[in-house]
């Protein structure tokens, strides 16, 4: 089974591709998401969902739903919720996996992985140290979770904080999800062909630091991303709690909406199988 290769460090800057690069006429797409949808985060999550939902004009986005988050908002015991979840996903939003309870509770004896689990994440990486086998049995019970609440297929995976193991990547192929991404591209983790390079934009609520910084990147995101044909956009119950996360969510987000068309990570991997019929033709 073929894994698409970590990526080499870089800026979003240097990552931009000119002008030239595009494919002539492309279309220019968006991809919007709410991370860590939960019972526990239920008041964030409808907010952030009336926010996207009013600048795009539909329910054209993604959802990533945590079955049981921390181990203690498993999604089977909340009712409303569940209700929630599934006139959502009757109403188009795409719903997708998130991992099973979103705590990294390994021990990380890799050096690298060590530095991710400490500086890129505060403890929310669970799929960053996990085997395959114990992959396996996540995905399973994750998938099986949220199909039984929306009585839907589910349309892909993200790990948590977009880190994965290679015992994770392994898994998703074995499971079949056609759809997974991190920081900086898209794939179809059951083929190992690549859908899209597309850094996310997102913000960061944990510290002050943090906070500015991922506003500062968002200011300059839609003309870093103008290169791109696709644009990503994600966000997360904490930025709910900071004013100046949410109007630069606002103001991003109507910023890229303008000459892009939302779209759904399944429509993602339609386009890659009409391709290669194409070319077979």
């Amino acid at each position: 089974m073929r894994v698409w290769p970590q990526p080499q460090a870089a800026s979003l800057a240097a990552a931009r591709p000119s002008v030239s690069q595009r494919r002539a006429n492309a279309p220019r797409s968006l991809l919007a998401s709410i991370h860590d949808v939960s019972p526990c985060f239920q008041r964030q999550v409808d907010f952030l969902y009336d926010q996207l939902r009013s600048t795009l004009g539909g329910s054209t986005l993604a959802m990533l739903v945590v079955p049981n988050f921390w181990g203690r908002a498993p999604i089977s015991e909340a009712p409303y919720f569940l209700q929630k979840l599934r006139r959502w996903a009757d109403a188009g939003v795409e719903m997708m996996l998130h991992g099973w309870v979103h705590r990294d509770d390994q021990r990380h004896a890799h050096v690298g992985s060590a530095f991710k689990a400490r500086y890129l994440t505060a403890g929310e990486g669970e799929f960053l140290g996990l085997s395959r086998a114990e992959a396996m049995r996540r995905l399973r019970a994750g998938r099986l979770a949220l199909e039984d609440a929306t009585g839907r297929p589910v349309s892909g995976f993200v790990a948590p904080a977009w880190l994965y193991s290679p015992g994770t990547l392994e898994a998703l192929g074995e499971q079949g999800f056609r759809v997974a991404e991190d920081h900086w591209r898209i794939w179809d983790p059951a083929t190992g062909q690549k859908l899209a390079f597309a850094p996310v934009i997102t913000w960061a609520s944990r510290s002050k630091i943090r906070t500015a910084s991922s506003l500062a990147l968002a200011r300059l995101a839609p003309t870093l991303l103008e290169g791109f044909d696709i644009a990503r956009l994600a966000v997360h119950p904490g930025d709910v709690g900071v004013p100046a996360i949410r109007r630069s969510i606002e103001r991003t987000l109507g910023a890229l909406v303008q000459g892009r068309t939302a779209i759904r990570y399944a429509d993602l991997t339609a386009a890659r199988v009409a391709e290669i019929a194409g070319a077979a033709a």
